[in-house]
């Protein structure tokens, strides 16, 4: 085959792929060049020209796509190629051609997601390197820091203010108070996550973003909590988000896709299984200067039963959002809390994406850039904490 025939074909099989370019986008594009072919009229450069540019910014879209799928597989058969080396049985390996999904509990009947594949987010070193993967933190202003604040999400680490590096990423020494005796506790923590992929099924997604949209004036600021006081409070100069707190039937359905696969995420964390004794979930709202300074989910009194936090990403299509970006950091016990180390891993929000980790993990929300303003295109998350 000539190069030209490779490309052609594997064109073909990415437009095949809905992770790459869904159903609606394609529609989308073919009814742009339509216009567009309309608009130039007899004049064929600039149909040309418009096109090009249509066409340049649909490669990149597909090629990020497209390394990202492949990211995943490239691990899976990593993970095979050195389990079946080890001799280990074929319940503790993961087959090319199976993935997560399939390891836990039989899938409903019914329309069923794109198997969820495993990323390795990567760990950034202090200062961090910025990659396309990676974006610059934006400068946003300073914030005063509060005394003692705390968070639906556990124990807050306020951050010292620090110079901004090269690259614009800003350095923070992170600090958590907790109940818990220092004894008790280990004296270093690494960031640790899994990450999958396309994990609730187009169905549940679009779904999800209907019942999301369609609730927009039922959601709340969002309040941060401590230990010291009964009750949240709004804090704008630590968290600043908007929260749905009632999610029906949202709620059960990403429960029973989290337990499906449970087993396998507590395992690639180093956890042991646990009886879950209850569920929190919210669906987040983040829009343009949102942002969740760095925090651990369960190291004050009230929520010390929280031991495992997921993190479900999704957003209305194109997206129209920019940083929002997790980042779950190294730290190290120091006196009653926990400090950062500087390092940590990224996490960049990605379509139909869930991210598991640890409560104790010190994590932040870095600031979101929303030009329109407009809710509906917000960077969404459905999150919340699994309790033993």
């Amino acid at each position: 085959m000539t190069p030209k025939q490779i490309l052609d074909s594997f064109s073909e099989t990415l437009m095949r792929d809905e992770r790459i370019l869904s159903a609606q986008e394609r529609a989308l594009v073919a009814s742009l060049l339509q216009h567009a072919k309309t608009a130039a009229g007899a004049n064929p450069e600039t149909n040309e020209a418009v096109k090009a540019v249509i066409a340049a910014a649909i490669g990149e879209t597909v090629a990020q796509r497209a390394f990202s799928v492949l990211g995943g597989s490239i691990v899976e058969r990593i993970i095979e190629s050195s389990s079946l080396s080890a001799g280990e049985t074929a319940s503790g390996a993961v087959s090319s051609d199976r993935s997560w999904s399939t390891l836990g509990p039989p899938t409903p009947p019914g329309p069923q997601p794109e198997h969820p594949g495993v990323k390795a987010p990567r760990k950034e070193p202090q200062p961090p390197h910025h990659s396309p993967t990676h974006r610059p933190l934006r400068k946003t202003p300073a914030p005063s820091q509060p005394q003692h604040p705390g968070s639906p999400m556990g124990t807050p680490a306020p951050p010292a203010p620090q110079p901004e590096h090269p690259g614009g990423a800003i350095t923070r020494k992170v600090v958590t108070g907790s109940t818990v005796a220092a004894v008790e506790r280990p004296e270093v923590l690494r960031a640790n996550c899994v990450v999958l992929d396309e994990f609730l099924s187009p169905q549940e997604l679009e779904e999800l973003t209907r019942f999301t949209m369609e609730h927009e004036a039922d959601f709340q600021n969002s309040e941060v909590y401590s230990p010291t006081v009964d009750k949240g409070i709004i804090n704008d100069d630590f968290r600043r988000s908007r929260v749905l707190m009632e999610l029906g039937e949202q709620q059960e359905m990403i429960l029973e896709r989290i337990k499906s696969v449970l087993p396998q995420v507590l395992e690639r964390l180093g956890m042991d299984e646990f009886t879950i004794a209850d569920v929190e979930a919210q669906i987040t709202a983040s829009n343009d200067g949102d942002f969740f300074h760095c925090h651990d989910d369960n190291g004050s009194e009230g929520v010390a039963s929280r031991h495992l936090t997921f993190v479900y990403f999704f957003y209305r299509e194109p997206r129209q959002f920019e940083g929002g970006e997790l980042r779950i950091h190294d730290a190290h016990l120091q006196d009653t809390g926990y400090v950062s180390d500087g390092s940590y891993q990224t996490i960049v929000p990605q379509q139909n994406q869930i991210v598991f980790f640890p409560c104790e993990l010190l994590h932040e929300i870095t600031p979101v850039k929303c030009g329109s303003q407009l809710f509906a295109d917000s960077r969404f998350t459905l999150n919340g904490w699994l309790r033993r």
